[in-house]
């Protein structure tokens, strides 16, 4: 998948309350919000890639398949590992969905890059109608 299917999905999403490569749990909690603020936001990246996995039910290789497709690119924390948010499991969920469908992996991401901008621009459409 090349990196414009990317950018469509992540576009759509706003960017993460610290800096990329941080490690939440090195953070004060005065940085980047307060801890309940981090608990709300879904793009906060909280889960290493075994509680990640253990959520979904899938294995490592799979969330690794995930960010080769270009689906998901989960933050690195200092030491390198793999943190993910709610957003980034919520599209991985669908992946699995499609996959134990009997998807290929890169149609799966595809339509799930399709799924998320209808959804951005069904979102815009709603916002326009509301403004007098």
């Amino acid at each position: 998948m090349d990196q414009t299917h990317q950018a469509s999905v992540t576009a759509s999403r706003r960017e993460p309350s610290r800096p990329a490569g941080a490690d939440p749990a090195d953070e004060p909690a005065t940085s980047a919000g307060s801890p309940e603020q981090r608990l709300d936001d879904e793009d906060y990246p909280a889960y290493s890639m075994g509680r990640a996995a253990e959520i979904l039910g899938v294995t490592p290789a799979f969330l690794r398949s995930l960010g080769a497709a270009k689906l998901i690119e989960p933050l690195r924390s200092e030491g390198g590992h793999r943190r993910f948010s709610r957003y980034q499991l919520r599209l991985a969920a669908r992946a699995r969905e499609l996959v134990d469908a009997g998807t290929a992996l890169e149609a799966a991401c595809r339509i799930i890059i399709l799924e998320d901008q209808l959804a951005e621009a069904m979102r815009i459409n709603e916002e326009l109608r509301r403004r007098p």
